[in-house]
């Protein structure tokens, strides 16, 4: 629950997207619902008023009535010689106090005559509204869902990089059994919040764990998508869960990044192997594999250069890490994780296509998805390739990588609250 919270703040940019959005679209040709909803509102404020009645529980005043009609002999003040009485003189000084109250209260009935005709009236609703539910909620506008509202939203998920095919298929599957029926922003939302959630469960899966010591991890991706940060992240979650973790800092042409993963490194008691800048990552990654394995590593982590997709030299490159990593063992590498920069939008689907032939990517993190308005294609990537997303970021410390939830996310991405 914690990081729903904070995925659905980070999702803001993405969430409010759809939600003005879908706003707008429900109140283009939409009709707003009868005030009945809207007129509980001002109706518990007059119900408690009524509470106040209870004061006229008081009316155990009634019980002085009784004694009333004595005041009224009063018109009959010839019966001082009654008065004088010890016993009635002390009922009238008594009285007297109470008596003034009477008139009050007579006088205050008048009003609540007047208040009973609204009370009434807000009565029913302020009833009804309490057992519905609906009493302190205000009027909702609803549209009925045809032809012309399905475009709408299939224009507005492709807004959101969920990409044509995708956002066609959800939009569909959603209003199938729906035609006509009229639906609410907030009743869409919930709608399409679980026909993401459908398409995305297959995907949801942790990194796997194998028995082979030590267990190869490529991690690949283009400049700038996060690479460097996520092998620190994961390292760091895999050593306080107990694991052994060695790291290559493969990415033997940017000094930065060696020195990022060293202090990672050392935040976490995790070794860092580091090769001479300039040098062959490939041989970086043969000298780590035969260390990992002297040390009995459970984990060693790679972490190679950034490349472009359209950078064939590069690509070629990354294809001579894995063959010589094979050499070492033929079943390594057993993970490849390619990680994707939630900014790039739709250019991330060319990224899987061209990385999956290069280095058989196994599964997807995906970055950054707190700084853009793009969060939907994630969608588009599980409903287009099925990869395994094992983990989301949505900022720069160790916590802000999580493993991957798709009704969390479906949720926040739609902008919907929990309790």
């Amino acid at each position: 629950m914690a990081f729903f919270s904070k995925l659905k703040e980070r999702l803001f940019k993405s969430s409010s997207k759809l939600e003005e959005g879908l706003d707008a679209i429900v109140e283009d040709g939409g009709v707003e619902e009868p005030a009945e909803a809207t007129t509980p509102e001002p109706t518990p404020e007059p119900q408690p008023e009524p509470e106040p009645r209870p004061e006229p529980e008081p009316t155990p005043i009634p019980v002085p009535p009784p004694s009333d009609p004595e005041p009224a002999p009063r018109e009959l003040p010839p019966r001082p010689d009654e008065v004088p009485q010890a016993p009635p003189v002390e009922i009238p000084v008594e009285r007297p106090a109470e008596v003034p109250q009477a008139p009050r209260e007579a006088t205050t009935p008048p009003t609540p005559l007047e208040i009973p005709e609204p009370a009434p009236a807000a009565a029913r609703p302020g009833l009804l509204g309490r057992l519905l539910g609906r009493g302190d909620k205000p009027a909702v506008t609803r549209r009925a869902l045809d032809d012309d509202m399905l475009e709408q939203l299939e224009e507005l998920l492709i807004s959101a990089d969920m990409g044509v095919d995708t956002a066609l298929r959800v939009t569909a599957n959603m209003a199938e059994g729906r035609m006509g029926k009229r639906l609410s922003s907030q009743e869409i939302k919930q709608l399409l919040a679980a026909e993401i959630t459908r398409i995305m469960e297959p995907v949801a899966r942790p990194m796997p764990l194998y028995p082979n010591r030590p267990q190869v991890v490529l991690v690949v991706g283009v400049n700038g998508s996060g690479k460097t940060t996520t092998i620190g992240k994961l390292a760091s979650q895999f050593k306080a869960a107990g694991k052994s973790v060695m790291i290559a800092a493969g990415d033997t042409f940017r000094a930065a990044a060696v020195e990022q993963l060293q202090v990672w490194g050392e935040r976490a008691g995790v070794p860092v192997l580091t090769a001479p800048e300039g040098s062959d990552p490939a041989s970086l990654a043969f000298d780590a594999m035969t260390k990992a394995e002297a040390d009995g590593a459970d984990l060693l982590m790679i972490d190679t250069a950034g490349r472009l997709q359209n950078r064939a030299d590069l690509m070629e490159e990354l294809s001579k890490i894995v063959r010589v990593i094979r050499k070492k063992d033929p079943t390594a590498p057993h993970n490849t994780l390619l990680v994707l920069d939630a900014t790039t939008g739709q250019n991330a689907l060319s990224q899987v296509e061209i990385f999956q032939k290069l280095a058989d990517v196994s599964g997807l993190v995906m970055t950054k998805l707190d700084g853009t308005a793009k969060g939907g294609v994630l969608v588009a990537l599980a409903d287009k390739f099925g990869l395994p997303i094992h983990a989301i970021g949505v900022g720069e410390q160790i916590d802000d990588l999580d493993a991957f939830d798709p009704e969390d996310f479906a949720d926040a991405l739609m902008g919907l609250e929990r309790e």
